[in-house]
Parts: structure tokens; C-alpha cells; sequence
């Protein structure tokens, strides 16, 4: 078919390469415009779909917004059978969802109505969901409100990461979309509208909550860290020299009444164990600012943390 691919992270190139390799015809690329990058801006990088896009030959558009009735003719005229959306990261108008003859189908990573939005992988960890999966669905002008085709369901074992689960939902969701688009193609595709209950929404990771609040129970700041891990990460300040030093966790276990009725936050022992509002949690890969990712016997060698020490 010829199709229109809409995509901007990582997670969306998989699919752009399954497709393609499917023996579908891409005739054009939508992203996301081309972004400052690097701690200090200075370098304007385009996206892993357009990088992706590129390697295939692909071209590519990049606009920063659809609803220009000029962008909206340039798009009819590539004359799509069908468009498919990953993390596209814009709103689509009603003029672009209906331009493709067989319409517009999107790849959402969580089990719909459950997680729509911007972050559903790593909304589901923070969340303690033990499962999650791939849903392909036909779009409409809700957000991730459309009727479902597919449906492919994940398990999130319980320390996994939101990187981990990630890479294997970007996986499910290539194959899925392969298989939706033969379907259409043969034969069409029917949909099920989603369920009316058990509709929560996966808001966009903000600065503000992405610090480790160890009043909290350990299994609850456990999953806050891998829900985070590797980025943007969970964090804590650490007093050294003086001076108030973020650190970075990217991989924690739960130690169960393990606390011994210290304040949160205390230092258990020379594991770097943590009391938590109940229970503990053993803190094991760590990162400053400007440094590699640390196992904590590693860490603690150059950063010595007494049992005893208050961080957070």
C-alpha cells in the first residue's frame, strides 16, 4: 500500500523499518522538526524517524503543525491508501485523519482507555501495573480514543525498567503494525470500540516529580525509579563538600522490613540501604552529573556514605 508514516523517537523508527522491509510503498515521512541537542543547545539534531526516514531514502516533512490548509493539501497529495501514527507528537486535524482512503491507524503503547497520552510505558511502572501491551488502533480526534484492531498484551515483571519495557513494546508494536496493514490491505480491518471504564491518562513526565521522596513506601519509590530508569531518571541530593550534589538512581530492590524504625532517607548500612516510609530499599546503580553509571559497591569507593547519612 502506499502509506504515509508518522513518527518522531525512537520508538516509532522500529516500525517505519518493518513496514518498509514489508514491501510497502512509504511515500513520505512526517516528524517532528529538528531540535537543539546537547547540555548547551548548540548543536539542532533532526529525529530518530527522520534520521531512520533517511537511511531509506524516504523524504521526509517536517512542520510544526498540520493545521495549515496548505500542509493539509500537501499531505492529501501524496494520495495515501492508509497513515500510520507512532508518537507522532502532534494533534491531528480532522482533514488529515480522513485524507488516507483507508484511514489513519495508530500504535499506542498501553492497553487502552488505560494510559492514554504522552508517557504510558513509563506511567504504567510508576503505577505498580504488573502488565501492559500494544494496542492498534483507528484514530479519531480524541486523544487515543479511536476503536481498537489489535491488541497484544506484555507482562512488567517487577524490575523492569521503563527502558527495558520500551525497547520490547517498540518491538510488539513493528510486528503489530505489519500485520494490521496486511490485514487492511486483504481484507479490512474491523475495530472495537474501548471500553467506557477504566479511563486514566499518562501525562508527560514533569521535572518536578522525577525526585525520589523516600517517605514513601519502598515498593512505591522502587517503582518511581525503574519507571524513570534510565531517563529523565529519579534523583537525590547528596551533601558533599559542603555542598548539595544530585544523584542519579537507575536501579534499586525492595528490602522488606528492613526500615528498623530509622527516618526515611537514613542510611542503613555500608549497602546502601535506605529506609523508606515502610520498609527499605537498597539503592545498586547510581550516576552523578557527568559520570557513568555506577554498581553502588563501585560508587561508594569514591563516594564514600556512611550508614547513618540522611540523603534525599
Amino acid at each position: 500500500m502506499r502509506i504515509i508514516f508518522m513518527g518522531t523517537p525512537d520508538y516509532a523508527a522500529p516500525t517505519l523499518q518493518a513496514l518498509h522491509a514489508a514491501g510497502h510503498d512509504i511515500v513520505a515521512v512526517y516528524s517532528q522538526p529538528p531540535r537543539p541537542a546537547g547540555r548547551r543547545g548548540l548543536e539542532v539534531l533532526p529525529s530518530p524517524v527522520q534520521r531512520a526516514a533517511e537511511r531509506l531514502g524516504i523524504a521526509v516533512f517536517t512542520p510544526k503543525s498540520l493545521k495549515d490548509p496548505d500542509e493539509q493539501a500537501a499531505f492529501r497529495a501524496h494520495d495515501a491508501d492508509a497513515a500510520v501514527v507512532v508518537a507522532y507528537g502532534l494533534i491531528l486535524p480532522r482533514a488529515i485523519l480522513e485524507a488516507p482512503r483507508l484511514g489513519a491507524w495508530n500504535g499506542h503503547a498501553s492497553l487502552l482507555p488505560r494510559w492514554r497520552g504522552a508517557a504510558p510505558i513509563q506511567r504504567a511502572i510508576m503505577a505498580g501495573d504488573t502488565e501492559t501491551g500494544v494496542m492498534i488502533m483507528q484514530m479519531d480526534e480524541g486523544l487515543d480514543t479511536g476503536p481498537v484492531a489489535l491488541t497484544e498484551t506484555v507482562q512488567i515483571a517487577g524490575d523492569m525498567t521503563a527502558g527495558e519495557l520500551h525497547d520490547r513494546l517498540a518491538a510488539v508494536t513493528a510486528r503489530l503494525m505489519v500485520d494490521a496493514m496486511a490485514r487492511l490491505e486483504r481484507q479490512g480491518l474491523p475495530v472495537t470500540p474501548q471500553a467506557e471504564a477504566g479511563v486514566t491518562y499518562a501525562a508527560k513526565i514533569s521535572k518536578a516529580e522525577t525526585r525520589a521522596d523516600f517517605t514513601l513506601p519502598a515498593g512505591q519509590v522502587h517503582n518511581h525509579v525503574r519507571g524513570l530508569a534510565p531517563h529523565p531518571g529519579a534523583w537525590f541530593e547528596l551533601e558533599a563538600g559542603g555542598r548539595a550534589e544530585r544523584v542519579k538512581l537507575l536501579a534499586t530492590e525492595v528490602v522488606e522490613d528492613a526500615s528498623y524504625g530509622a527516618a526515611p532517607g537514613t542510611v542503613l548500612d555500608d549497602k546502601l540501604t535506605v529506609a523508606c516510609g515502610a520498609g527499605a530499599l537498597r539503592l545498586l546503580i547510581l550516576q552523578k552529573a557527568g559520570g557513568k553509571p555506577l554498581a553502588a559497591e563501585e560508587f561508594l569507593r569514591g563516594t564514600p556514605i556512611p550508614a547513618g547519612t540522611v540523603i534525599g
